[in-house]
């Protein structure tokens, strides 16, 4: 059975768009995605990137969940690091209350920016090291069994919010797999260990409360257009984009000068980021994606487009979706 398919919607602010812009995006494509029958969509916690809206997340969360009804949201993920487990539990708390039984929340421990932003977030360097302590004192405010005496999340307590760990190394399997929780890596833009941590997270999977058995979602980027042609037009104009993202501090570059980055060593990281991509037209997409989830055992993709055009990345889901077969479920 095929697994079934997710989106990471990176609210991107598109060359001429405001974050208003991009932030009106993620409701139409949450209201479409909720039509064409995907299971959950997660925003990443991204700071001082011009070209992210998802900073916020539980906010963005909390607003396009009032403007849809049935499909689940979550941060995928929020960086625990960056806050209080006891604000992190009351705001996703807050949010279980108010949309009961359509709330994630996906955990990681990078810091989602640079060092200087991360001192303007008072992050300590330390902060990673309690990464382990946090989720666990989460676990505790949302499941009514606080790990500080005297101390509850309001709204929170008794939401079971189910947490997922996010990673990209295996770091984050072993502690996912200790923990018994799902987990969710990011193949999409770190593909490398990849394999190696979904066989470390299967091997070492201890039952919990929340979870008996292992659960693997992998991310995996996806472009999907009427012909190949046209899929990869779209797929170039990613990389490049990626290339003024990554590389520019600010500047853009023309395609020229984006190809010329591309094809010289500094542009093989962005090239080996989009390792794992769906290309094509919807058969073409699909079959990959079967081949991909079968390989690496993946109970779930989330899948991604980073496509600078509007509507080229609405219809890549929605061609996603009638491939699989997601609009007559």
């Amino acid at each position: 059975m095929a697994p079934p398919l997710s989106i990471l919607d990176l609210a991107y602010i598109g060359e001429g768009e405001t974050a208003a812009d991009s932030l009106r995006a993620s409701v139409t494509l949450a209201r479409r995605a909720e039509e064409w029958g995907y299971r959950r969509i997660w925003y990443a916690e991204h700071h001082n990137m011009p070209t992210i809206a998802s900073s916020a997340t539980s906010v963005l969360i909390a607003h396009v969940a009032a403007h849809t009804r049935t499909i689940r949201l979550g941060a995928g993920g929020v960086m625990l690091p960056n806050h209080s487990p006891l604000t992190i539990a009351e705001q996703y708390g807050t949010l279980e209350t108010l949309h009961p039984g359509r709330i994630d929340l996906g955990l990681g421990r990078a810091p989602g920016s640079d060092q200087q932003t991360a001192r303007a977030l008072r992050r300590t360097p330390m902060a990673a090291d309690d990464f382990p302590q946090d989720v666990l004192e989460l676990q505790g405010y949302l499941t009514g069994e606080s790990r500080i005496p005297g101390v509850d999340a309001t709204p929170g307590k008794g939401t079971d919010v189910p947490l997922y760990i996010l990673g990209s190394s295996l770091f984050g399997a072993r502690l996912a797999a200790a923990l018994g929780l799902p987990y969710a890596f990011a193949s999409h833009f770190a593909p490398n260990a990849l394999q190696d941590a979904v066989s470390l997270y299967r091997r070492e999977f201890k039952p919990s409360r929340q979870l008996d058995r292992p659960y693997v979602i992998a991310g995996v980027n996806v472009l999907a257009a009427d012909t190949t042609a046209e899929a990869q037009e779209h797929f170039l104009a990613m990389k490049r984009s990626r290339v003024s993202l990554l590389l520019g501090r600010g500047r853009k570059f023309t395609p020229e000068e984006a190809d010329g980055i591309l094809a010289s060593p500094a542009g093989q990281q962005i090239l080996q980021m989009a390792t794992y991509s769906a290309i094509g037209t919807p058969a073409e997409v699909t079959d990959y994606l079967h081949r991909f989830a079968e390989k690496f055992q993946a109970d779930e993709l989330i899948t991604v487009s980073a496509s600078p055009d509007r509507e080229a990345w609405l219809r890549s889901f929605e061609l996603l979706a009638e491939a699989r077969g997601l609009l007559a479920t």
